[in-house]
This record gives structure tokens, sequence and C-alpha cells, in this order.
């Protein structure tokens, strides 16, 4: 997807986690950048690492677009 595609609905459907690479995407950050802000503990929402992976829960994503509604 590219920027203009992420909708609120759309990021809804992403489920309940998403990885960085996806997250960065919705806040209109790059891959490289996205993996540098999630290592440095800078990335704009809260990010889990599990193992190599970094993941982001997607009602923080919600939020850090102004969807706040029907987010648990």
């Amino acid at each position: 997807m590219n920027r203009s595609t992420w909708t609120v609905d759309a990021v809804r459907a992403l489920g309940t986690t998403t990885d960085v690479v996806t997250a960065g995407a919705v806040l209109g950050i790059g891959r490289t950048t996205a993996y540098q802000l999630a290592r440095t503990g800078e990335f704009p929402v809260p990010v889990t690492q599990v193992g190599r992976r970094f993941v982001v829960g997607v009602p923080h994503l919600l939020r850090a677009i102004g969807a706040t509604e029907n987010v648990g």
C-alpha cells in the first residue's frame, strides 16, 4: 500500500499488531528509518521486539493517526 491508501479502516484491518515497516508506512516513515527509530527507541509509537522482529500494536497506531474512537 502506498501512503495515500492508508485509511483508518485499512489500518484497523491490519488486526491487533503489525510489523514496524507497515507501521512506518502508515506514519509516512520509510523502511530504513523505521528500523533505525525502532532500534533506538525513538519510533513514534510503542514498539515491542520479539526475537529479531519489531511489532507495533495497531491500537497505538490508530491513536497516532487520530482515530481514537473504538480503540482498545
